[in-house]
């Protein structure tokens, strides 16, 4: 999950607002889009940018006696590659990724990590990446991520395997037509005016104290925000997340930790008949559950027992801007042909719900920590802003006017990817092609390998970024032409007017359920 992801730790001061992130992601804290600050001062420490956090190669005796057996249970039987040593404490001392870029960057684009619970091929080119994701797809399923997500999200579009995930998104897509986006950029408008309209009330509160500042958790914030929005927006229900605490919004929380203690722990132990009554921590997860479906079990009831059956063109020319419930799942409902089943709908709208509002929270959130960084590149977005949008209502046409903003939200998925690893294990054999400088002959692939295709550092390699390590939301209105076999750059003429790149854009779009990467455009590539 994008939650456990991050250790960065910022502050950004200035005279009239505080803002800080101390959760999971970035800390970080500026002034909201929106704001203008006579000042600014920042002090940020990051996990990449100093020499001690480093990955080390300091090993003792239960480092190398790790490394032999994971070599021995799983890691023997794949086929010749480079691989990665160190201490265990290299994967849980700090985000995996960060090591994972470390080693990309000595062993090259694909790598065997043979210790730690079990050997696993990390890839970090683009080629390989789209053999795994897009060319050979049905040779792959997602492994370790759907034995964690399954028992939360059932068969919903993360944990589903390629086929449901493919029936399931064709459902779904015609969902999110233009009345519907517009009747959202409302529901986006009406959060975020709540949201600021408490952070104005807090600050009244530490004026009368004398206080010209207010401390924020900004990606709790954000998760707030995201969590109305999603709930409006998907179910038509408004959690209040903003001003209140809800108990389905703590069940939320919940599940996501239980999530996260499963991603790190060696053993499955909650996999052990009775764990789930007997642990506390696994009554807990089970209780949560309860609570998130029993929620969404009802709201689908109502939404069946209100049906208005109609054909997807009719479901499209709605009213949406004046409709009652404008939501997503009242259109799955009332969709004609589609047999809205209640276990598939929840299972949608569960992972919509727990996997939907951490992505949007940390891309902000991460959005925000670069524009802190950057004032000039702030001035120049809030310019924007003032310009396009002034003083008017947000609508759907005008959000798609802000292009520089359109750059800083690609620019901050490049730089930090939600989610930054993708996972899948092979179903049979396969060879996978070497990639930039990799093996010409590719690298064999047994049945049962699990996978790291990592986001980050795809979209931080120097073989294919220019200062890749640089926040330049700029870098996407320039042509770039590449010699390197297998990638043939990017042209932003060739979409025009595109709300972010589309395949035939500079970087693209690869979905897999809500799992996204922006990776390099690749010429056997079809525009959708």
């Amino acid at each position: 999950m994008a939650s456990a992801l991050s250790n960065y730790s910022c502050l950004v001061m200035h005279r009239s607002t505080e803002f800080s992130s101390s959760r999971f992601l970035p800390s970080s804290a500026t002034p909201l889009v929106g704001c203008k600050p006579k000042g600014s001062s920042v002090r940020c420490q990051s996990s990449t940018s100093t020499d001690e956090n480093k990955t080390t190669k300091s090993m003792n005796l239960l480092d190398n006696a790790s490394n032999l057996l994971t070599n021995f249970l799983s890691g023997g039987k794949i086929g010749s590659m480079p691989t990665a040593e160190g201490a265990v404490s290299d994967l849980f001392g700090k985000p995996l990724f960060f090591s994972l870029y470390d080693w990309f960057i000595e062993h090259g684009s694909v790598y065997k990590l043979a210790f730690g619970p079990k050997a696993f091929v990390v890839v970090s080119d683009p080629i390989v990446a789209r053999h795994i994701l897009r060319e050979n797809a049905f040779a792959y399923d997602k492994g370790v991520l759907a034995d964690i997500l399954e028992p939360i999200m059932g068969k919903g579009l993360i944990p589903a395997d390629l086929d449901t995930w493919k029936q399931r998104r064709r459902v779904i897509a015609p969902g999110f037509h233009s009345l519907y986006l517009e009747a959202m950029a409302k529901v986006f408008t009406d959060c975020s005016v709540r949201m600021i309209a408490k952070f104005e009330k807090l600050l009244e509160v530490e004026a009368s104290r004398g206080e010209k500042k207010i401390d924020l958790d900004l990606e709790a914030e954000f998760s707030s925000l995201a969590l109305d929005i999603i709930g409006l927006g998907v179910f038509n229900y408004d959690f209040g997340s903003v001003t209140k605490e809800s108990p389905v919004i703590k069940a939320v929380y919940g599940t996501l930790f239980e999530a996260e203690h499963r991603s790190t722990f060696y053993l499955p132990y909650w996999k052990i008949p009775l764990a789930k009554w007997l642990v506390p921590r696994q009554r807990k997860f089970q209780n949560d559950l309860k609570v998130i479906n029993d929620c969404l079990d009802a709201l689908i009831k109502n939404a069946k027992e209100t049906r208005e059956e109609a054909d997807v063109e009719k479901l499209q020319q709605r009213d949406y801007l004046n409709i009652k419930d404008a939501s997503l799942l009242r259109f799955l409902v009332d969709m004609r042909g589609v047999d809205a089943d209640d276990r598939q709908l929840r299972d949608d709208l569960m992972t919509m719900l727990i996997a939907g509002h951490e992505t949007t929270a940390a891309v902000l959130t991460w959005a925000i920590f670069l524009l802190a960084q950057h004032p000039a590149k702030m001035k120049k977005a809030q310019a924007e802003i003032d310009l396009v949008l002034g003083k008017e209502r947000t609508t759907f046409e005008a959000i798609k006017k802000l292009e520089y903003l359109r750059l800083i939200v690609v620019e901050a998925l490049r730089l930090y990817p939600q989610p930054p690893l993708l996972i899948r294990r092979s179903l049979m054999s396969d060879t996978l092609p070497g990639g930039y400088n990799g093996n010409k002959d590719g690298y064999a692939i047994p049945p049962g390998t699990d996978l790291f295709v990592s986001v980050y550092n795809l979209h931080r390699s120097p073989h294919f970024w220019d200062n890749p390590n640089d926040f330049e939301p700029e870098r996407f209105l320039m042509q770039k032409l590449s010699q390197l076999e297998g990638w043939a750059g990017f042209d932003p003429s060739r979409s025009p007017g595109a709300l972010y790149p589309n395949e035939i854009s500079p970087f693209c779009l690869l979905e897999e359920g809500q799992e996204s990467a922006l990776v390099t455009n690749l010429p056997s590539w079809s525009q959708p």
